[in-house]
């Protein structure tokens, strides 16, 4: 049975079989026993290289960083995730000097109001970066090369809808890392299209 921790855009923790490209963690969620008890640990939310140096690691370790999975890295920065500065550095940098910090601190402090606060309303979607996700009904959405893809596990799905008749969405993205998005930053996309 899969554990509770492939991390979808809301930042949800799901039990499911599906395998992610990328790890990460935002401090210890589980108890001794693995089960869930808490939503984070602390404020740096992080996205790891899945296979750093070949290290392999026992999950769940009592006291340690919840291990988590994403599908790609723009799932992750949609939950409120940034590029580790240990595994990834160079990414780490670019971000954190394209969101205009000078430190890290300060900008898991933004990137933490931004993902525990209210969400966002978006006016015009196609003015988005690709990258950036946004939530319809309920659903989440990634906004990619001019085209609305709705979010699964498995992949994203084409779904036709015209952006400009979009009128009631929500941006899941952390404004931070949407304009860091905007900037360049060079996110990867999960490939698998419906």
């Amino acid at each position: 049975m899969p554990h509770q921790n492939r991390v979808n855009p809301f930042g949800e923790l799901v039990a499911t079989p599906q395998r992610g490209a990328w790890f990460g963690n935002k401090g210890v969620l589980h108890n001794a026993k693995g089960a869930l008890v808490r939503a984070y640990g602390w404020k740096a939310w992080i996205i790891c290289e899945l296979n750093y140096k070949d290290w392999r690691r026992p999950l769940l370790q009592p006291g340690r960083y919840t291990e988590l999975f994403f599908m790609d890295e723009a799932t992750a920065m949609a939950a409120g995730h940034r590029p580790c500065h240990f595994c990834r550095r160079p990414s780490a940098r670019q971000f954190r000097e394209l969101a205009g910090f000078t430190r890290v601190g300060p900008l898991d402090d933004q990137l933490h109001l931004e993902r525990t606060g209210p969400r966002p309303r978006v006016a015009d979607v196609a003015s988005l970066p690709t990258g950036a996700f946004v939530e319809i009904n309920g659903e989440a959405f990634l906004w990619c090369d001019g085209e609305l893809l709705r979010w699964s596990f498995d992949g994203y799905n084409r779904t036709g809808i015209d952006a400009q008749n979009v009128k009631d969405a929500r941006l899941i993205t952390p404004p931070t890392t949407v304009e860091v998005l905007r900037k360049g930053y060079p996110v990867q996309i999960d490939p698998r299209r419906v």
